[in-house]
């Protein structure tokens, strides 16, 4: 069995802004750490019970309250909760950003950069690692063999894939905002004769139709049998609106045509092949015109998806898109962009289709979610096993397949600015045992910027200060801090004697800080904080034995460890998911050498149930907060204690 463990911390019952149904829900905030990559534990039949109990008595109105918040990025912050409902518990990842203006962009990011393909989310972030640092969300639906966006792909106003007309479309201006709404293509060639139709655009033509493709499709035309290719050159972006005029180069019947940068191709069947062969023959000037039916001028970027979710701050229940009930009524992963009235940015994923963890959301649950979370305007994007939310090519969330899925496009909130990860150790502990003795700092810049890098040691004290120019890339910020080097001698006077190097001081106990600030190349400035600390209090940690057989009056576990200093110091009994079990020991040891018993037993006097567990030692001082923790293995045995 696995050991039991409590998920509750408070309960609030949050009544449903349409009259459908209401619902009560519980908020469980003990996900782990960022650094864990995997989901929040696992609920078992107790555990479902009193949820169900939970959502079925608790009354009231009060909003959910959310897990503890996570900083990602300068202003972009993270956040997970669990709502327990009558339909079994339900699991919310928010990434929060700021208006997507300056340093911030939400744009949309294709897979492999071509429309054939698929690529996950974390692949995607990785590629885009040299030009900016990534929070991101799975994109528009797509065939689920070759890929390809089902709707609208817009980049720096440039189309790449058309969008659906039946469905919603969303949207980024050049101010930051967020515009959900339909959007037609209409498109348009015309050589010799009149200005005639283009049926589709980066996708096969049909029986009778014609399409144009340029190299975002891919580096050659599909496999049409029987197709007449028309190659245009020079053709320079596929910007909507527009009249673009190229002229023919080459044209061929019957085989794949390549779209080499700087080209376009006309792919025609049937009755639109004799027109297009009739009407432009090579060395004719064509003329191509792609019409988005909507008022989006200032519409930079674009990603399909739908249906949309929130309107006017309201929740919409009704869409009327072209979605079948079976993609709209079920609960199943879902996930959504939106964005609240000052601006800032909503990437939602709900997981699902994992019973005693999710059990996902309707699309209309999803929209109220939207509005709990403060959107006044939120579309839904593709959902089931590619709800994907990651950072920095780390899935934040707990994909329904069990693994991260490919995909064809992604959304991501982009920052361009300076960014410090989070140092290797959150406290250093130089003292010989082997854990945590070293420390790991570094930034990224992804433009030319001049950086200031500076770390304050306890007091507040400066200990190493560097203004630099710096290439993009990443850089490491030694730790502890070397000795700044001596100055150049005057000029005329020999330099002195080369000395042997020095090593660097051993870093002084308490709280660190890491600063660093840079303005690019345009003129921006950013700035970002970690803090981490060096305590070398506890060391050497030993837990004997290390698989405890438990019979029913326990049996003893011996805790021991070394002290450099006094602290106060608890011992406790946790789940590997870090929930307490049983508090072993709490009271102040002086240096030296320490000890503690735990006899396999609850604090009630049971056994506890057999599984792995983890036992923490943790201090706390006038140094601050430090803790050792390794894992015990538990075995529940027959028999009395002997």
């Amino acid at each position: 069995m696995k050991p039991e463990e409590p998920f509750v911390t408070a309960v609030n019952g949050e009544a449903c802004s349409q009259p459908v149904r209401t619902c009560k829900s519980a908020i469980w905030s003990g996900y782990p750490r960022l650094a864990v990559l995997r989901p929040p534990l696992v609920l078992g039949l107790a555990a479902l019970r009193l949820a169900a109990l939970v959502a079925l008595v608790v009354l009231g109105t009060a909003a959910p309250a959310s897990a503890a918040t996570q900083q990602l990025l300068p202003g972009v912050t993270y956040e997970t909760s669990v709502q327990f409902t009558p339909h079994g518990p339900v699991a919310v990842h928010v990434a929060r950003g700021p208006l997507p203006v300056g340093l911030y962009r939400l744009q949309p990011v294709l897979s492999n950069d071509k429309v054939v393909g698929l690529e996950t989310v974390t692949a995607m972030q990785r590629r885009l690692a040299i030009q900016a640092t990534t929070v991101g969300l799975n994109g528009d639906f797509y065939a689920s063999k070759k890929g390809g966006p089902s709707g609208i792909f817009m980049r720096d106003g440039v189309l790449v894939s058309a969008p659906n007309g039946n469905r919603s479309s969303a949207g980024i201006t050049s101010d930051g905002l967020l515009d959900v709404r339909k959007v037609r293509l209409f498109g348009t060639w015309r050589g010799l004769g009149q200005r005639r139709a283009v049926n589709a655009f980066n996708e096969a033509p049909g029986g009778n139709g014609i399409s144009f493709f340029t190299p975002d499709w891919g580096p050659t035309t599909p496999r049409v049998s029987g197709a007449l290719s028309v190659t245009l050159a020079p053709f320079d972006a596929a910007t909507p609106n527009v009249d673009h005029f190229a002229r023919v180069v080459d044209s061929r019947q019957g085989a794949t045509a390549s779209i080499a940068p700087g080209t376009a191709v006309l792919v025609a069947r049937g009755a639109a092949a004799q027109k297009l062969s009739a009407e432009a023959p090579v060395g004719t000037t064509v003329a191509i015109r792609l019409i988005l039916q909507s008022a989006w001028e200032t519409v930079g970027d674009a990603i399909g998806g739908g249906p949309v979710l929130v309107r006017d701050g309201a929740p919409v229940f009704r869409a009327n898109e072209a979605f079948t009930t079976q993609q709209l009524a079920p609960r199943h992963p879902r996930s959504a962009v939106g964005q609240t009235a000052d601006g800032r940015v909503l990437l939602v994923a709900v997981d699902g289709r994992a019973p005693g963890y999710s059990m996902g959301m309707t699309t209309f649950e999803l929209a109220q979610a939207m509005v709990r979370l403060g959107a006044v305007r939120a579309m839904a994007l593709d959902g089931g096993a590619s709800t994907t939310l990651a950072f920095e090519g780390t899935v934040l969330n707990r994909p329904s397949d069990g693994r991260e899925r490919p995909i064809t496009s992604a959304l991501m909130l982009t920052y361009s600015g300076v960014y410090a990860p989070p140092p290797a150790e959150a406290v250093q502990s130089p003292n010989g045992d082997g854990i945590a003795e070293q420390q790991a700092l570094g930034f990224k810049v992804v433009r030319p910027s001049t950086v200031t890098t500076t770390l304050m040691a306890p007091g507040n004290v400066v200990a190493f200060q560097e203004t630099s120019a710096r290439e993009p890339g990443t850089y490491e910020v030694p730790f502890p801090p070397l000795p700044p080097a001596l100055p150049p001698p005057p000029e005329g006077v020999p330099p002195p004697p080369p000395s042997p190097p020095v090593a660097p001081q051993p870093a002084a106990e308490g709280r660190w800080t890491l600063q660093v600030a840079a303005t690019d190349d345009r003129g921006l400035t950013s700035s970002t904080t970690r803090r981490f600390s060096v305590n070398s209090t506890l060391g050497f940690l030993d837990v004997r034995p290390r698989t405890l057989r438990v019979p029913p009056r326990g049996r003893n576990a011996t805790i021991a460890w070394t002290q450099t200093r006094a602290a106060q110091v608890t011992v406790t009994l946790e789940t590997m998911s870090g929930i307490p079990v049983r508090t072993v020991l709490k009271r102040r040891f002086e240096p030296g050498q320490a000890t503690a018993v735990w006899n396999g037993l609850t604090a009630r006097g049971r056994p506890v149930f057999g599984g792995t567990y983890r036992i923490r030692v943790a201090a706390r001082n006038e140094v601050g907060a430090v803790s050792l923790d390794q894992e015990l293995r538990v075995r529940r045995i027959a028999g009395a204690k002997k």
